[in-house]
């Protein structure tokens, strides 16, 4: 026995009988490993859980997961990740905090700089936060951002306007659309209203007594075509003058088609080019009438006088809207013959008892 090993006491031995299972303390999770290689790599893993206890499959896999993350190298886009993290990092941290090392406050404090805002003092629009810094990773200019930035707004500006413009556009179609069919039932209703008085004035002249209105009722339309005919453009009434003019233009084109035609055909004819018969038993009068001579050897064209002459008066009325033009027709029949072109009856007195009224509205 050693000297230092201490005596032997009877109180050690009955302490040492009294335990027993029933007073022993038993740990919730068995111990971790003490290994110094182990705990540096728990330090370098992720952020330990309550838990500390770690089977041997676990960490095998926590092994070869930071295995292959640190064989595997970082993209482009992880690297510019990172790099623009620790910029913003040290653009966030105040200078003042590493004021003995930061040669940038030093510099600043050399041109009178003492913190604080940018600005003068108590002005309300001071900045307090420093300048927010924009790095450039292309090859773009200085202003390239901002001609950009308008080119969309001028962008969105048209594209806005367009949209009003198309929606403007489609009302005014339909107006258009509406103001066009007006104007083309008022041109039927001018023409029919123009007829209407040409009928009246040739009744008119018919019933005077100082003109010979020979011949049978059947030609009583033909007669008065004629005689309109053979009247001065100027003594018609500008009302109805450019119904005439626009017929006897009509008229006069449509015989001089014919007479060209048919005078060609006659003149092959006479030469022999195209077969004919030729009746020897016909005389002048016949052979006038069959077309095959003319008088004279001349076309004859029964028109107005002043048929290409121009005509301010005219060209005056037929300047004025379709509306404008219907309304004094409308009211040269009123006022001349006591006719209401709305209700198609000529009335006996000039007071017109029982018509509504003058336009088209009042008819309704």
């Amino acid at each position: 026995m050693s000297k230092h090993q201490p005596p032997y006491s009877p109180e050690q031995e009955e302490e040492e009988e009294e335990e027993d299972y029933m007073t022993m303390t038993f740990d919730d999770h068995p111990p971790t490993t003490t290994n110094p290689k182990t705990q540096l790599r728990s330090k370098c893993s992720t952020p330990s859980t309550s838990t500390t206890y770690e089977t041997s499959l676990q960490r095998h896999r926590r092994l070869r997961r930071e295995a292959e993350a640190r064989a595997r190298p970082k993209s482009n886009a992880e690297l510019a990740a990172e790099a623009d993290a620790r910029r913003e990092a040290a653009l966030s941290r105040s200078l003042f905090e590493t004021r003995p090392e930061s040669k940038g406050l030093a510099m600043m404090a050399r041109m009178g700089f003492r913190g604080g805002s940018l600005g003068r003092r108590g002005d309300a629009g001071v900045k307090v936060a420093p300048i927010t810094i924009h790095p450039r990773l292309d090859r773009s200019g200085i202003g390239l951002e901002s001609d950009r930035k308008r080119k969309l707004r001028e962008a969105a500006a048209a594209a806005d306007t367009a949209t009003k413009r198309a929606r403007a556009d489609e009302g005014a179609y339909r107006d258009r659309l509406r103001r066009e069919r007006e104007e083309a039932r008022w041109s039927r209703q001018l023409v029919a209203a123009q007829r209407v008085l040409e009928g009246l004035d040739s009744e008119n002249q018919s019933l005077d007594p100082d003109l010979d209105h020979g011949g049978l009722e059947g030609e009583e339309e033909g007669t008065r075509k004629r005689e309109a005919a053979s009247r001065p453009l100027k003594s018609i009434p500008v009302v109805y003058r450019g119904l005439i003019r626009s017929r006897e233009t009509t008229e006069r084109d449509r015989r001089m088609r014919h007479d060209l035609e048919h005078g060609l055909a006659q003149v092959r004819w006479r030469e022999g080019q195209l077969p004919g018969y030729d009746d020897a038993d016909e005389d002048g009068d016949d052979k006038m009438a069959l077309g095959k001579e003319r008088a004279g050897g001349t076309a004859v064209y029964v028109t107005a006088e002043d048929l290409d002459e121009e005509d301010e008066e005219l060209e005056a009325f037929e300047g004025l809207p379709v509306e404008e033009r219907l309304e004094k027709v409308v009211g040269y029949l009123r006022g001349k013959y006591r006719y209401c072109f709305w209700c198609k009856f000529k009335y006996p007195d000039e007071g017109m008892e029982g018509c509504p009224g003058v336009t088209e509205e009042e008819h309704d």
